[in-house]
């Protein structure tokens, strides 16, 4: 059961294997234990009637259809993994070595600080790095995420205003290149959000930033490099401007990878700050698994005693007396995010990575970064099916945002065809359609990992691509043709009644073939 031509259909578990067929037999129930099990009064309308009609399969086939699974999957250990925005940068696996101790997996984050001193002590460590990476002076390691750190930056904002008694400061301005989650962020915490354009040069509009700030601006979020890849060339200007109006100025770090060892945040006139341990410090990205968001601020005078580094949604880790203790936020701040100090396993990854790289290490891996993206920018600077939106003749740092509106208009070809044939050849597809301001967009980010082989190649299949949509974009329309999913309908795969392996168990119970799961 597997390989059926170039694509194939995996079964469920459940729909493999034959009766009687054993991978592990439990041993026996222990004497005594079934009368105490009894002795519970289990109620009668909760216990199984039958067996549940589980697979019955035998351990080759499970770790066939395990390992099956895992060759359709495609992860930045596979090869290029160019989503621009998300920096998938390589994941170190010598971090693993320390995840996976006793000496780590034993503790329990209820214990008491006395009994957990050294991890507490590279906690303490991760934020001292942190503020100097960031130019900040304050860290909490809490946010489970990037998003989450965001949430929990403009929650500040929102105590700083409240503190300061700066009634009618509920608007949050947001650049229109800005991630989602960014005007996503600011309406949770319960703020009007202000979008404002891009400039044909790439930079903010300036005149509709001066428009947009007033007295009711609390403050504006802004990630630098921006998500076209370019370095906001005004970022000063615009600090002193937001500071005018007393809002703050929140960096979003998703892009701190091209700049990382040459600018920071704090020096640029942010009053806060997140990180991606996971973009940024080399640990696992996306998969739905733990995330970590460090959150960073400088510490300013808030009024009434109090500071911004108050205000935090999160916890510190301070040092006292030679001993760690976690420091929880107080009111007026927001509170916590979440019940434990931190996801430590994240920030633990990306403490070994900051260790194995050091100061200039981590220096050489933006330089590398930026040099891959402006390498690939040169290999495609003569295929005419591919524009570069926004500021002509300006370097890209970390990340490239190519438009293939020119080869949909000479061809019909689109960015999402783009994107399947290149599965077709092996690659991984760019972030497509992201950003909203570039027409048929193709976010491509290569991070240092990757080699200059990697790149050429890339390059070179996006122009095999516009040659064939030349010649024949029905069947480029149609791909891929290798994978093992054929192209998917848009609409209906959204739908929870799709071809999803959730829904086939549902079909399968309803045709009888296997029983329900209790």
């Amino acid at each position: 059961m597997g390989y059926r031509q170039a694509r194939w259909e995996e079964p469920l578990i459940l729909e493999m294997g034959g009766s009687g067929r054993r991978g592990y037999t439990l041993p026996p129930i222990e004497p005594g234990v079934v009368e105490e099990v009894g002795s519970l009064s289990i109620p009668e309308e909760v216990k199984r009637k039958e067996h549940p009609r589980l697979p019955e399969v035998s351990e080759v086939e499970v770790v066939r259809h395990y390992v099956r699974l895992s060759q359709m999957n495609y992860g930045v250990d596979s090869g290029p993994l160019p989503l621009g925005s998300c920096t998938m940068k390589y994941n170190p696996k010598l971090p693993l070595r320390y995840l996976n101790d006793s000496s780590f997996t034993m503790l329990h984050p209820y214990q008491d600080e006395e009994t957990v001193q050294g991890i507490l002590e590279i906690l303490y460590e991760m934020q001292e790095w942190l503020k100097h990476i960031t130019g900040m002076d304050v860290c909490t390691l809490h946010p489970s995420a990037g998003a989450q750190g965001e949430l929990a930056g403009v929650l500040a904002i929102r105590a700083y205003h409240d503190v300061k008694g700066n009634e009618g400061k509920d608007e949050i301005i947001v650049p229109d290149s800005a991630h989602g989650t960014n005007p996503a962020s600011a309406a949770m915490a319960g703020f009007k959000v202000i979008e404002v354009p891009t400039a044909p040069d790439g930079n903010v509009d300036m005149d509709a930033l001066k428009s947009a700030v007033s007295e009711s601006t609390a403050g504006l979020m802004i990630t630098n490099p921006s998500t076209l890849g370019l370095f906001e060339e005004k970022i000063l200007e615009i600090a002193d401007l937001i500071h005018s109006v007393d809002g703050l100025l929140y960096y979003d770090g998703a892009n701190l990878n091209g700049i990382m060892g040459y600018a920071r945040p704090g020096d640029m006139g942010f009053d806060i700050a997140h990180v991606n341990v996971h973009k940024t410090f080399g640990a696992p990205h996306g998969g739905g698994g733990p995330g970590a968001g460090p959150v960073c601020v400088k510490d300013r005078e808030v009024g009434g005693g109090l500071r911004l580094s108050d205000l935090l949604p999160g916890p510190v880790v301070v040092k006292e007396g030679g001993k760690y203790r976690v420091k929880w936020p107080e009111p007026p701040a927001p509170g916590a995010l979440r019940g434990t100090i931190a996801n430590t396993g994240v920030i633990l990854w990306g403490y070994v990575y900051i260790l194995l790289s050091g100061p200039q290490g981590l220096r050489e891996a933006t330089e590398m970064a930026v040099l891959n993206t402006n390498y690939f920018l040169h290999l495609m600077r003569e295929e005419k099916a591919y524009s570069l939106p926004y500021g002509e003749g300006r370097w890209r740092k970390h990340e490239a945002v190519l438009s293939a509106g020119p080869l949909k208009e000479e061809t019909g070809v689109t960015a999402k065809d783009v994107a399947k044939a290149l599965l077709d050849r092996g690659f991984y597809a760019p972030t497509v359609y992201f950003p909203l301001i570039v027409p048929e967009a193709l976010m491509i980010e290569f991070t240092e990992s990757e080699t200059l082989e990697n790149i050429e190649a890339y390059a070179a299949a996006l122009r095999e691509i516009a040659e064939e949509a030349r010649r024949d974009p029905q069947r480029l329309q149609r791909s891929p043709f290798n994978t093992s999913v054929a192209r998917v309908d848009d609409v209906k795969a959204n739908h929870p009644r799709s071809v999803t392996p959730t829904w086939r168990v549902y079909r399968l119970r309803r045709e009888g073939r296997i029983g329900p799961l209790r």
